[in-house]
């Protein structure tokens, strides 16, 4: 993010501009939106800015900018059209303090003007750093034909109205008040005054309403993109008092959060440091029993080797409700990335989900069942047991040539794929050094093999 979005408070203040063309007019139509004190010099000024000084809308000197002239402005606007002239105003400009903008010319401005939709006093601001002009301009439209243009008025008269709101609590009492007004059973009236008695009404049930229970969702992350993430659970990391996260939740994901929103890190590694399970049992528990709505963020599908049924059950233990949003689970994603299915028909009729360690170590399984031809097992945590789990295998008759692929961060930008054979998937895995988590599957190969690191690949980038 090379410009750093703000609202700046311009109530009474100057902004000079420098200008009386087209590009003069296009910014001014737009700086007359605001409360500022807005002052042109130009030598030959447009008609329409002539007509817009003589209403009093702005101060017009009919000269050339000279030293002393932007004074204690805020802002400067260089649109002359002439790169010599805007140059030479927006030097001074600079050397008396002000921000400035020189029309069409990103790189030696120090502020840029986004597009804007205007629905006063909510202003959206659309910015793309000068690289997408057009794309701005589609987004505004599309929010233009979205925004009411009734919601500044909703937006006023709730503004006015927040003084008799602030007798409910502090917090999620006075969120899902103003959440009701503006996205639920609020009004929807023509006037401010019919607003302003629905508003009324609106506080006197909320005032009446016990407070909110506490509550726990167990929310599935997905594999790492944000965007495979379902609209539930997006629509509950933006109501989140508090997220309890796993430690392969991404930042990305994390972003989607509230603002105001409390992390908290509760994160495992496999022969690593973790959080103990019966803390995290504890935490979801004292948060949810505060009167929080808590969201407790697990990777992938919280159903699928994420300890879920402990985190139910310390929950039913306290009388917490909770409800369970599922995500995609890193076999759906990782086997979309390397062009397959988990079942074929004619190949296999069920798909075997593993994990290569549980809490007493290496995970025993059904060895036999696995080593069969046609076989297909989509295995977690399994690059420390990948040694462990070949010699089970091979040794329960598995063909050496079985295929076996494993991919790195799965959906994420940074996804890698490894494709190997039972024989060689040690010392392989670990010659590709892969740091991220994995998911290892038996008796699958990519399909497109053109999209893929072969082992060689990786053992090259390793060295």
């Amino acid at each position: 993010m090379k410009h750093f979005p703000i609202f700046l408070a311009v109530e009474g203040r100057r902004i000079v501009l420098s200008g009386g063309g087209e590009a003069a007019l296009a910014k001014l139509r737009l700086l007359m939106k605001s409360e500022a004190r807005i002052e042109v010099f130009a030598t030959e000024p447009a008609e329409e800015i002539v007509a817009w000084a003589g209403a009093g809308r702005l101060h017009l000197t009919r000269r050339a900018l000279r030293a002393g002239d932007v004074g204690d402005a805020v802002l400067f606007y260089a649109a002359d059209e002439d790169e010599g002239e805007d140059a030479r105003t927006a030097a001074l400009a600079e050397a008396e303090g002000a921000l400035v903008n020189i029309v069409d010319n990103l790189e030696d401005s120090r502020f840029i003007t986004p597009a804007i939709v205007d629905r006063d006093p909510v202003t959206v601001a659309i910015g793309t750093e000068g690289a997408a002009p057009v794309l701005a301009r589609a987004i505004k439209r599309d929010l233009e034909e979205r925004l009411p243009a009734s919601l500044g008025m909703l937006a006023r008269v709730g503004k006015a109205f927040r003084p008799l709101a602030d007798r409910l609590p502090f917090g999620r009492p006075r969120r899902d008040f103003w959440s009701d007004y503006y996205f639920g059973a609020g009004p929807r009236p023509d006037t401010p005054e019919a607003a302003r008695a629905a508003l009324d009404t609106l506080l006197d049930r909320h005032l009446a309403a016990e407070a909110r229970a506490g509550h726990v969702s167990f929310v599935g992350a997905g594999p790492g993109d944000p965007e495979l993430l379902t609209m539930k659970a997006r629509r509950l990391l933006h109501e989140a008092d508090v997220v309890i996260h796993d430690r392969l939740v991404t930042p990305e994901i994390l972003e989607l959060a509230r603002r105001e929103a409390v992390l908290v890190a509760a994160g495992k590694e496999g022969f690593g440091p973790s959080v103990a399970q019966c803390d995290i049992d504890a935490m979801i528990v004292e948060h949810a029993r505060e009167g929080h709505q808590v969201v407790r963020l697990k990777s992938g599908d919280p159903t699928v080797f994420g300890r879920l049924d402990e985190e139910i059950e310390a929950c039913e233990a306290a009388g917490v409700g909770y409800t369970v949003v599922p995500g995609i689970t890193a076999a759906s994603a990782a086997v979309a990335g390397i062009g397959q299915s988990l079942t074929k028909r004619g190949r296999n009729s069920e798909v075997r989900f593993l994990t290569g360690h549980d809490v007493a170590g290496f995970a025993d399984h059904d060895w036999r069942a696995l080593a069969a031809p046609g076989a297909v097992a989509a295995i977690y945590m399994g690059k420390r047991a990948a040694r462990f789990l070949q010699g089970r295998l091979m040794m329960h008759g598995a063909d050496a040539s079985t295929p076996v692929t494993v991919v790195e961060n799965a959906s994420r930008p940074d996804q890698r794929v490894l494709t190997t054979t039972l024989a060689d998937l040690e010392p392989a895995l670990s010659r590709a050094a892969l740091s991220g988590p994995a998911l290892t599957f038996l008796g699958l190969a990519p399909r497109a093999a053109a999209e893929v690191l072969h082992t060689q690949d990786l053992m090259e980038a390793a060295r």
